[in-house]
């Protein structure tokens, strides 16, 4: 297994990483009300001396009342967690490495199983989480017009502190996506539509806003998913021309590279290709893409979570798509939850060392 190609230089505006590894952003609930522990901080900085190309971190919610659900989920907001963020990057730029916060509102969503709630009810653009719940309130003009403008003071945040690049979370389900869905989307303003280009309208404007507050020259990611953990046979994009129409408005508005979420990245988008999700993504918009999904394990994230362990699995048809262009950067999760040296055991060969993964590794930061 030739793995040279993975650990090529990569660079794009503000971006410029030493490799095609991407660590994939992963919650991980381990910042007491929202501020990032120094724990956290070590936790990050050892992917990076792990030679990981490009860190994503964990989910980073925005300055809204209910944007998370969890109180360990960090925020990105407010001095006490921009403080604790900025012993991160420190630490990654200590050790070569480079970094971009994930940042998120999750929308609508269940409650969180501690039964910690938010001080306000959970929002989205009409009140529901999935079909047939109602679980939160409609958000109004003023509360997406508040809500793009949190997404735009994170992203000028991040850049402020040094931070690489910054990805937006739309997808799996989240409110960027919520607005995608036409099931959680019943608006019928310039928000709603029926048909799925109308229903980017919301993360046109949360685009515009991060890139305005940004400049031009730093890299802005978003992250997308056809699936929804609600429904993992989801296809938002039924065929390509439907895809190219969702993609096109995210990339005018000034997105740079299209994460692109399966829950396995071998398995086809569309019938009569075998090209990934992030193969059709950088086929129709010619963007720079990052394929994720059970990158070097069996099983998946989702599966994780419901207890089930995963064995050490080839990079081999992971190159094989590589290698003839399907995407240019790749990002890998649950192996470097509990190995913060996979990236360089890859690198040397030293694939009899790499583990496997078991759900104990959600339990702690392994450092």
């Amino acid at each position: 297994m030739n793995t040279d190609s993975l650990f090529r230089p990569f660079s794009l505006k503000s971006l410029n990483i030493k490799n095609r590894i991407v660590m994939a952003p992963m919650t991980r609930s381990f910042s007491p009300d929202g501020v990032p522990t120094p724990q956290v901080a070590a936790y990050y900085r050892k992917r990076a001396e792990g030679e990981v190309g490009l860190i994503l971190s964990e989910g980073t919610v925005i300055n809204r009342p209910s944007s998370s659900n969890d109180a360990n989920v960090p925020h990105f907001y407010g001095t006490g967690a921009l403080n604790g963020w900025k012993d991160v990057i420190d630490g990654v730029h200590a050790e070569g490495g480079a970094m971009g916060p994930q940042i998120w509102h999750m929308g609508i969503l269940n409650n969180h199983q501690s039964g910690w709630l938010p001080p306000v009810p959970f929002e989205g653009p009409s009140g529901i989480n999935k079909l047939g719940t109602d679980s939160g309130t409609v958000m109004t003009d003023s509360d997406i017009a508040d809500t793009i403008a949190a997404f735009g003071q994170a992203a000028a945040d991040a850049k402020a502190l040094g931070f690489d690049c910054v990805e937006l979370h739309g997808a799996h389900g989240y409110l960027i996506d919520q607005f995608f869905w036409d099931e959680t989307n019943h608006r019928t303003d310039s928000y709603g539509g029926k048909t799925l280009p109308e229903r980017t309208h919301f993360a046109v404007e949360v685009i515009k806003e991060v890139r305005k507050r940004v400049g031009e020259d730093f890299a802005v990611i978003i992250r997308l998913s056809q699936f929804k953990p609600s429904n993992y046979t989801n296809k938002l994009a039924t065929n390509p021309q439907e895809m190219e129409a969702w993609l096109t408005p995210l990339v005018d508005a000034g997105i740079d590279i299209l994460h692109c979420s399966q829950r396995r990245f071998w398995e086809p988008e569309f019938d009569g290709s075998d090209l990934n999700f992030a193969g059709w993504a950088k086929k129709l918009t010619g963007k720079t893409t990052i394929t994720v999904g059970s990158v070097g394990l069996s099983g998946d994230f989702f599966g994780a979570f419901a207890g089930e362990s995963s064995q050490v699995s080839s990079l081999d048809e992971l190159l094989r798509r590589f290698d003839r262009g399907d995407f240019d950067l790749v990002g890998v999760g649950r192996p470097l939850l509990s190995d913060p040296s996979w990236t360089k055991k890859i690198h040397e060969g030293r694939n009899d060392e790499l583990k496997g993964f078991t759900p104990a590794a959600l339990g702690e930061l392994v450092v």
